[in-house]
């Protein structure tokens, strides 16, 4: 059945608007009239050729290829567990689908609108007889690989609600995680902007002033006030090449860094470099651990489950021992025994793998590792900014320190020779 997208005028003289499915352009009109409706213009939203997608204004597929990532994480977790719950309750999927459709509108207008119309695509092909499955791998930017395998492995085995229980369970787990992150990081990151714009402006607008009367006088100057002065001249008058150095800098830093070369390169420093680089390293198992554990207990093969959870490690390094391992275990090796191999996995993820794999139990062990790794992350995030605080603290205090004492010592001075 058609899906349109329309807007027209609701019986309170308001603009609405939606996406309603219609055998016609005339049945369309009928249905919104029966609910007080005024239609004033429509479209058919329609996945297929470019000459459609130019008939149609803009076909569904193409705006979600192009704005697909204006829907968030969180609203993909909140669609996961309502379908699951609707599906729980005896719903079809094409009714929870439809449901889902309609309520998503009810959000803020943009990103509503987005997810609506990847919602009504999914309804419409799950009507048309397409799996679940292969309806949520048309949409790539919003369904990841590991979604639409569990999905898949679901549909399979019959336990669609349950494996979308998991899902939402795993992307909410993986959402709190990422918040504790950010917060955690977000005070010491605060008051670093914080400092150099303090700095910026004490250099280039207050310590000039108060030095050009420094400059008049034909004294010795002490060595301390001399390089205040000799840095506050030289920030004032080529603020804009320390300000084109750094922006050089760092386009230069994050080209090398996505290079073929660099990438690796960076991403062995970040998981060795002192105070983040076990935090990295242990973030990136976690996550690991438990995309690994959700996808073996959703009745997905091994070894795709190794190829799809080795991405999100986001570190080549960590990449190349996967790969390594995946070699081993097709020749018939365990898993712990191609993980004992790296010096990133450290004795008690060996231990447990090797125990969740002679007991059967692999996934409640991975998650087991998981959760230990987490707390880890939180515990080692709470050290490093328990740390980073009071040394801040005392560079910036430091820094005004010195600049105080460069300005008030020849002011005394000045004040001895006039007595």
């Amino acid at each position: 059945m058609p899906v349109f997208s329309y807007k027209g005028v609701g019986p309170a003289g308001k603009d609405v608007s939606g996406i309603q499915d219609a055998d016609t352009a005339k049945s369309l009109r009928t249905m919104l009239r029966r609910e007080g409706i005024f239609l004033t213009e429509f479209k058919e939203a329609k996945a297929g050729k470019a000459a459609e997608d130019e008939e149609a204004g803009k076909g569904l597929s193409r705006e979600v290829e192009l704005f697909g990532t204006g829907i968030s994480k969180r609203q993909v977790a909140m669609f996961t567990r309502q379908l699951a719950v609707l599906l729980r309750s005896g719903i079809p999927l094409a009714e929870g689908l439809a449901t889902l459709t309609e309520q998503s509108g009810l959000g803020k207008r943009r990103t509503a609108d987005k997810l609506q119309r990847v919602l009504a695509d999914l309804r419409r092909q799950v009507n048309e007889g397409t799996a679940l499955a292969d309806a949520l791998a048309n949409h790539p930017r919003v369904f990841h690989d590991l979604f639409i395998n569990m999905v898949r492995s679901g549909e399979a085995a019959g336990n669609l609600e349950e494996v979308l229980d998991r899902l939402a369970d795993f992307m909410e787990r993986e959402l709190e995680l990422s918040s504790k992150v950010v917060g955690t990081l977000l005070y010491p990151v605060i008051m670093i902007v914080v400092s150099i714009g303090i700095l910026a402006i004490l250099m280039t607008v207050v310590v000039p002033k108060i030095t050009q009367i420094f400059a008049d006088m034909e004294r010795a100057l002490p060595w301390n006030t001399q390089l205040l002065i000799t840095i506050s001249h030289y920030t004032g008058t080529y603020w804009y090449l320390f300000l084109g150095g750094g922006a050089l800098s760092v386009s230069l830093f994050l080209i090398w860094k996505r290079s073929p070369g660099g990438r690796p390169k960076w991403d062995k420093i970040k998981i060795v470099v002192p105070l983040f680089g076990v935090v990295m390293r242990y973030l990136a198992v976690s996550r690991f651990s438990r995309t690994l554990g959700t996808m073996l207990q959703a009745g997905v093969p091994l070894l795709r489950s190794l190829d799809i959870s080795k991405h999100v490690l986001n570190n080549l390094e960590l990449v190349k021992v996967i790969d390594q391992a995946q070699v081993g275990i097709r020749e018939g090796e365990s898993i712990a025994s191609q993980l004992k191999k790296s010096p990133h996995f450290e004795p008690m993820v060996i231990h447990m793998v090797a125990v969740g794999e002679r007991t059967g139990q692999l996934p409640e062990m991975l998650r087991n590792v998981a959760e230990t790794y987490e707390k880890q992350v939180e515990s080692r995030l709470s050290k490093i900014t328990t740390i980073l605080e009071p040394v801040m603290i005392l560079v910036l205090g430091g820094t005004v320190g010195f600049v105080i004492f460069s300005i008030i010592v020849p002011i005394l001075q000045m004040n001895e020779v006039v007595q």
